[in-house]
């Protein structure tokens, strides 16, 4: 099953299918395959999704493994460069839950909310590239399933949800946990200065189609600082499932073709235990059949 993924190769942004761990630019496939009109990039396959669709899958003949790019020669970047929008669940695992104080919650008794983050500005690939917020002294991780809207999606029931999803990536949701508090005031929270620092939602490593994700509830998801392992949970315990969240936030917005929603996060973040990121730690996101993606925290800028 191949994935796709966006590199830097001799400085140039290239849009590639990958596959066997080769990348494949998607202009070289082209050509090769006579699809004239087959975008270089991977955001520009949305345009018209319902139709790359079945032209990707017929690229796979001309993946000739002496012509691919090996993973030395290229820099691995956000595999979406730039999605549409992006959504993100908020307390969406029981098990999260239960380390942030509300241990037995009960599905019944939630109400399933989002907050946004700034697309052009968070999203960042592996590597050095997360900068700690300006002031912050408690910057916490969560590892996400982020699922990538490829049909667009306005008042869909649960039954269709996951049909509008083309594929699926890896997501941390870094938070400057003290920004996102405001005791002082009425609204208690600010969403945007704890959840919509610039380089905080990094993508990666790949995207892999939705049809190769037998069960998006039944994913492992493990996080790791500096060799740690911090996180080790699984889908199975979101409090409101990929399809529910999508047919959810529908019914709030339309959601079009590159959109990306991330899914929540379980239990083993760094707010419960005052345990926070510092500049030049390493952290290791890993979910089940999709990938790793593997990010360096910098100083503020």
């Amino acid at each position: 099953m191949f994935a796709l993924a966006t590199v830097e190769y001799l400085g140039q942004t290239v849009g590639c299918l990958e596959l066997n761990g080769r990348y494949f630019p998607l202009t070289a496939l082209a050509k090769r395959a006579g699809l004239t009109d087959l975008p270089g990039s991977v955001i520009g396959l949305f345009d018209d999704w319902a139709k790359r669709a079945v032209q990707l899958p017929s690229l796979l003949p001309h993946c000739q493994s002496d012509q691919g790019l090996l993973s030395e020669q290229v820099r691995l970047l956000a595999p979406l460069l730039y999605p549409g929008k992006i959504l993100c669940a908020g307390a969406n695992y029981f098990d999260h839950l239960a380390e942030m104080g509300m241990p037995g919650a009960k599905k019944e008794d939630q109400r399933l909310f989002f907050f946004m983050k700034p697309p052009r500005n968070a999203v960042v690939g592996p590597g050095d590239t997360v900068h700690m917020p300006l002031g912050t002294k408690a910057f916490d991780w969560e590892i996400e399933l982020a699922a990538v809207i490829g049909k667009t999606a306005r008042n869909v029931s649960v039954a269709e949800a996951l049909s509008h999803v083309a594929f699926y990536t890896v997501a941390i949701d870094f938070s400057a946990r003290d920004h996102n508090r405001a005791p002082e005031t009425f609204y208690k929270l600010d969403w945007v200065a704890g959840k919509a620092n610039d380089t905080c939602c990094p993508l990666g490593p790949r995207l892999v189609p939705a049809s190769a994700v037998a069960d998006p509830q039944n994913l492992s998801l493990k996080l790791w600082v500096n060799g740690e392992l911090k996180q080790n949970g699984r889908s199975n315990d979101m409090i409101f499932s990929v399809a529910e969240q999508i047919a959810t936030a529908s019914r709030i917005m339309t959601l079009d073709p590159g959109d990306v929603l991330l899914t929540g996060t379980p239990a083993g973040v760094g707010s419960p235990k005052q345990t926070f990121l510092s500049v030049g730690d390493r952290v290791d996101a890993e979910i089940e059949g999709i990938g790793r993606l593997s990010v360096k925290v910098q100083a503020p800028r």
